[in-house]
């Protein structure tokens, strides 16, 4: 390879971004005209890793520069992959097609396992409206602004706020859907918190020693405005706990569905699943334990 199509890749690969090097040689990275220092000096003593490094930066042009040298085998095996990846046939495609598809199987049935991903506040935040269809419409709403145990008054803000978000969120889309609006999610959550501020001002107008206000031991009585709200809001339409989990389990098949068909990029780097090779290993074991099982079953 001539020494101006060396300058010219070398000077065109220094002005991109994000490239890697070595943990050696990152400090001199920090300008072009030192990561064009670092490409000269690499495509000076080991072409080959250089391909292995930066080649898929490489046009198909600057990869031509160096066929002179695919007498070479491991600079020859790098031209092959490298046209490989950028004109691909009908079969390299397929082939490619089920590789993505298994590792994204392989991804999911590691997000599965850790379990926050499909969690159901973590899928209820990601699709807010779908969450609300198959399953939100069925519980009681009040639930998710009120205090818990253990929790401070600071988290239950900060939880109300982002639950205010959600449910904005599922109104935009059910406006824009042209929903009823008696059907509109976040009513009744408005209607509690309006009771409620409404009996803290009667209490407070009320005589210490009412006794209508007050159990035995002079604590405030709890209200069942939630539960009338909640009771308000699942009239007409009640499933049985089993029902509610196979709403559940459909919300979450989607979801999951929609992780594998590559429409949650939003949230996930899938160009770094696609290429993580490592997700292979969960294939090559099932496929060992696959004839195990088949072994012995003959056996």
């Amino acid at each position: 390879i001539n020494g101006e199509a060396k300058e010219r890749i070398a000077e065109r690969l220094s002005s991109l971004e994000n490239l890697y090097f070595p943990r050696a040689v990152q400090p001199r990275a920090s300008d072009s005209s030192q990561r064009k220092s670092i490409f000269l000096d690499l495509l000076a003593r080991d072409i080959a890793v250089f391909l292995e490094r930066y080649g898929a930066q490489l046009t198909s042009d600057e990869l031509r520069e160096f066929d002179a040298l695919k007498d070479d085998y491991e600079i020859n095996w790098h031209l092959n992959h490298l046209r490989t990846i950028m004109s691909p046939t009908s079969d390299e495609l397929r082939l490619r097609s089920i590789t993505v598809k298994n590792r994204r199987r392989a991804y999911l049935n590691k997000l599965i396992s850790d379990g926050q991903y499909f969690s159901e506040d973590a899928m209820r935040e990601r699709e807010p409206y779908l969450h609300h269809e198959y399953v939100g419409k069925f519980q009681d709403p009040s639930g998710r602004s009120m205090a818990r145990p253990g929790e401070r008054w600071s988290e239950t803000l900060m939880r109300r706020s982002e639950e205010a978000f959600v449910v904005a969120e599922i109104r935009r889309e059910q406006q824009r859907l042209g929903v009823a609006e008696r059907d509109w999610v976040g009513d009744e959550i408005k209607q509690v918190e309006e009771e409620e501020e409404e009996e803290e001002e009667e209490e407070e107008e009320e005589p210490a020693n009412g006794e209508h206000s007050m159990k035995a031991n002079g604590s405030v009585a709890p209200s069942n405005h939630v539960e009338s709200a909640a009771a308000g809001q699942m009239e007409g339409e009640t499933l049985s706990a089993m029902e509610i989990q196979d709403q559940m389990d459909q919300f979450t098949c989607i979801m999951q569905q929609k992780f594998l068909s590559g429409e949650d990029h939003q949230h996930l780097d899938y160009s770094k699943i696609d290429a993580d090779e490592s997700l292979d290993d969960h294939w090559l074991r099932e496929a060992n334990d696959d004839a195990e099982d088949k072994y012995f079953t003959e056996d």
